[in-house]
């Protein structure tokens, strides 16, 4: 399916392995929480047989899908425990222990499988395998992440050893040396783990760190590998970990989690201090925050010394004698934190910052991402309930999507939910979609606001940065660069990289790549209701100015070597005073409208919308060639819409006739003849009394392809002949307008000798002048004209090399339609294989485009040689496909060629049905004076005679 800016693949859910299973473990989770034990170990056991392997095994994925990968391995994970669990209630260890023990091996870290592994062999009776089970996480545990085993293994293990100490006296002899082992196993253990603490003696422990929160979620990538990076160095040094993020990001919750994690490595001490590095006034220097640490560590005030190195000296020998882990919140720089760092290998750091710090003496600041989707929805089921998430999923989706997936928005809006029971999801989110009040208005909750977090980060900012992030809520698309930046806050190119640098640093801004920027959503909702309130409405107008100006030099550069002596005909320039900002850029390519490409789509639709018309409909006409040539003919759709209204808006003739005109032509690509013959039309009567001569005559030939695809073969090589009469008025450039569409409509008609030389005359042109894109366009159509004279060998040749010249130049043009044609010149070979690979591929293609009118002629040509392989059942299926969509868009060619296929497989079968199909063909084909009315006739002939025959 089809969306803006990309394509969705819709499959039936019930054709889905894991839609299916996700459907089984949730019904089995709800048997269970019935209290049918029986039916959810069927529904879990058929949801977990349906896994024979990894998900998408062997497939290059992408982040998208390797998440996706990734989370649906946890739910298969989570369904095998929820199985075993199921087993165990009902007695039945003795299925649960080997999947037990599969997930053991494969995850040694995971805690749930290995805590039901004990409870079964400990429900069957083997208590030592138990107490083994619990040994060999722990010992996993320590040495990979440096952690021991949660609280609930520890409480099992300790249940286990008591229960058999209770019941050592009345066994046996065999079975008391069983407990005294697990015993010696306990204790072993014990000593383990407290060996493992390194819990300094003499020492009282001291816990400064905020509470936890209940509900942490997420960030297990990101905790694993803080674990395992202490564990690598802190034999060595003392570990350090920097976190970076955005306001709101949960950098704080996560860093009090990890340290909570890492008390039974460090239990001596857990310190915690905010730095309050949002801003300058209330910023905690390293003298006072001594002060507050060495005070948490137990030293009396008048113990601290005056001097900040004597203060440095007594803190790093307090620590020295402890085992300590350490949380410095909202740090400001590099150099608030460096005097709090010990100098021994016995205490973990953990720093957060809306800034990203370095010190050529601490590791690299990490930033912390927004969450997953997944996470998100978790986060906000904690804060709503399991169950108003699992009524209303997509509206939980939609929710987190609103607050960006930002952990502290979720939490808000979460909270303003839990208060409010009689509103669903689903209100929440259309309040959030509604725009008034603004969004960051929903996402506040007493003093806690997500204005309030981003204020913080903002106001230290400089003056000349401020404005810069308030403008940046002006710019319409997702990805800005440093130029476009300068562009629209009227700064120097260094001026803009510097202000952006600096945003990046407290996060404010993404840093997206070496040469691009972002805004999250929520950031930009805020820079944009700064802006509204604090700068001049003429201000904003004039940046807006300089930026769509900027782009529509920028993109006129680019079109110039596209479309050499025809776009600056066409589009005038308007001023613009800032050319070292388009020289700046480098070679103009097709690179860098690629690398545009969205934001070029939503710059012209913004142009249209804010009121600055002569640059909407001129960047849309700009970027038209390179639209064109790539197949993007949805882009042209859209922003020629637009274009058009603004065109309207100017009262500009010229521009008006010019946006129909092509507007028409992606119409005409994607099966849209009505749309195209009307916009055609409109530009023809518009140019009818312009001086333009050389435009209204190109609106006049363009006509000639819409009365092809239309059905409309003899009205189009009228046309056609008619404006080649009119060469003078053309001159060479009418060349290419003019051949190509001719050539079309002859062939058409089966006048193919007349057609190659209009082909010839184009491909002539196209290489007299150098153009690639004509060469191949001609070499495509004059392989197509030999495909149907039958001169196979020669075709696929000359179709070859169209191809090999769009590879080569990036031009993806009706490709498709080359394909469909390489794929007729094999079947006419005998070459199959070959050709329904061929015909898929243009059949893939064209979908991909929107090209409706090359999808409905690859089906057909699927269909017969889908027939030609004795497959007619899959090739009855390909005609009906055809007809369905032929006749959808009005194209009487394909739609002829679908039924004529459809006759072919009832010819055998039902020879009154079979008639009755080649009977519409026929009138199809008669009225369009196209050779196959021949060939039908033929097979109605054929019929009668073996109808015939059986009457005798």
């Amino acid at each position: 399916m089809r969306q803006p800016n990309g394509y969705r693949l819709v499959l039936r859910p019930d054709l889905i392995d894991v839609f299916l299973f996700e459907m089984e473990r949730r019904a089995g989770r709800d048997a269970l929480a019935d209290g049918d034990l029986d039916q959810a170990g069927k529904l879990l056991g058929r949801a977990v047989a349906r896994w024979r392997g990894p998900m998408l095994a062997g497939l290059p994925l992408g982040p998208v899908l390797a998440a996706r990968a990734v989370a649906a391995e946890e739910e298969r994970l989570l369904a095998t425990e929820l199985l075993a669990d199921v087993q165990l209630r009902s007695g039945r260890d003795d299925l649960a222990i080997p999947q037990l023990r599969e997930v053991a091996a494969r995850h040694p870290l995971r805690e749930p499988a290995h805590l039901l592994l004990m409870r079964a062999l400990h429900q069957r009776g083997d208590n030592a395998e138990a107490l083994a089970t619990y040994d060999e996480i722990r010992k996993r545990l320590l040495a990979d992440l440096g952690v021991g085993p949660g609280d609930h293994l520890q409480d099992l293990r300790r249940s286990i050893v008591a229960a058999a100490s209770r019941r050592g006296a009345a066994r046996p002899v065999a079975s008391q040396r069983e407990t005294g082992s697990a015993r010696s196993t306990a204790m072993a253990a014990d000593v383990a783990v407290g060996t493992a603490s390194g819990r300094t003696s003499g020492v009282s422990p001291v816990d400064h760190l905020p509470r936890a929160v209940t509900d942490f979620v997420g960030r297990e990538d990101v905790v694993s590998r803080l674990l395992a990076e202490t564990r690598r160095v802190e034999a060595r040094v003392p570990a350090v970990h920097i976190l970076d993020g955005m306001a709101g990001s949960g950098k704080t919750t996560l860093a009090v989690h990890l340290a909570r994690r890492l008390s039974d490595r460090y239990p001596d001490a857990a310190l915690f201090i905010d730095l309050c590095g949002h801003g300058e006034k209330s910023r905690v220097e390293p003298a006072s925050a001594l002060v507050a640490l060495l005070r948490q560590l137990g030293v009396p005030a008048e113990q601290v010394p005056v001097e900040l190195d004597d203060r440095v000296d007594l803190w790093r020998r307090e620590l020295a004698r402890r085992r300590s882990v350490i949380v410095l919140d909202n740090a400001a720089s590099s150099e608030q934190i460096m005097p709090l760092l010990p100098a021994e290998p016995t205490a973990v750091v953990l720093v957060t910052s809306r800034r990203r710090l370095s010190h050529p003496d601490v590791a690299p600041s990490q930033t912390l991402p927004v969450m997953s989707s997944q996470e998100s929805v978790e986060l906000l089921s904690h804060s709503v309930g399991p169950d108003r998430v699992e009524a209303e999923p997509l509206a939980a989706v939609e929710v987190v999507r609103r607050c960006g997936h930002l952990p502290l928005a979720i939490r808000l809006a979460g909270a303003r939910l839990a208060h409010r029971r009689g509103w669903r999801l689903a209100d929440l989110a259309d309040q959030m979609a509604g725009g008034d009040p603004p969004l960051l208005h929903h996402l506040g909750q007493e003093e806690s606001t997500v204005v309030g977090a981003f204020a913080a980060s903002y106001e230290p900012l400089p003056e000349v940065t401020k404005r810069v992030f308030r403008f940046l809520g002006l710019y319409p698309g997702d990805r800005f660069s440093s130029l476009a930046v300068a562009a629209l806050t009227g700064l120097t190119v260094a001026e803009a990289h510097s202000a952006l640098d600096d945003l990046v640093d407290r996060n404010l801004v993404e840093d997206l790549d070496s040469a691009r920027y972002g805004l999250h959503d929520l950031m930009r909702e805020y820079s944009v209701g700064l802006g509204s309130r604090i700068d001049s409405q003429s201000d904003r107008r004039r940046g807006l100015s300089q930026l769509f100006g900027f782009t529509l030099e920028a993109a006129l550069r680019v079109a110039e070597t596209l479309e050499p002596g025809v776009i600056r005909s066409q589009v005038t320039q308007l001023p613009f005073g800032r050319p070292e900002l388009v020289e700046a850029i480098g070679e103009p390519t097709a690179d860098w409208l690629e690398t545009e490409r969205a934001d070029l789509v939503r710059m012209v639709l913004s142009a249209s919308e804010s009121g600055f018309r002569e640059y909407s409909w001129r960047l849309a006409r700009a970027t038209w060639r390179f639209y064109y040539i790539r197949g993007y003919f949805e882009d042209i759709i859209l922003t020629h819409r637009h274009a058009l209204r603004a065109a309207e808006g100017t009262g500009d003739v010229d521009a008006m006739a010019l946006t129909n005109n092509y507007l028409a032509s992606a119409y005409v690509r994607t099966g849209n003849n009505r749309g195209a013959l009307d916009h055609l039309t409109r530009a023809v009567e518009l140019s009818r009394n312009s001086p333009d001569v050389l435009n209204a005559a190109r609106y006049r030939a363009n006509l000639a392809a819409v009365y092809w695809w239309s059905g409309q073969l003899t009205e189009a090589v009228r046309l056609g002949f008619d404006c080649l009469r009119d060469y003078k008025v053309y001159g060479t450039v009418g060349v290419p307008m003019l051949l190509p569409n001719l050539g079309l409509a002859l062939t058409g008609l089966g006048r193919y000798q007349e057609a190659l030389r209009m082909h010839r005359q184009h491909l002539t042109w196209a290489r007299t002048n150098s153009n690639d894109f004509h060469v191949l366009n001609a070499l495509s159509h004059i392989g197509a004209v030999r495909v149907r004279m039958g001169d196979l060998p020669q075709a696929i040749r000359i179709l070859r090399a169209s191809l090999a010249l769009r590879d080569r130049t990036g031009h993806r043009y009706a490709e498709a339609e080359v394909r469909n044609d390489l794929g007729i010149a094999y079947r006419g070979l005998g070459r199959l294989v070959e050709a329904e690979q061929e015909h898929e591929m243009a059949r893939q293609l064209s979908i991909s485009s929107g090209e409706r009118h090359v999808e409905a002629a690859a089906l057909n040509e699927l269909g017969r040689t889908l027939l030609a392989q004795g497959r007619g059942g899959e090739a009855f299926e390909r005609h009906q496909e055809a007809l369905r969509l032929a006749t959808r868009i009005s194209h009487p060619y394909e739609q002829g060629r679908a039924l004529a296929g459809i006759a072919e497989h009832f010819a055998r079968v039902d020879p009154a049905e079979a008639r009755r199909y080649w009977e519409r063909a026929l009138a199809i084909f008669r009225r369009m004076g196209v050779p196959e009315r021949f060939e039908t006739e033929r097979h109605l002939a054929e019929l009668g005679d073996r109808v015939a025959d059986t009457g005798r």
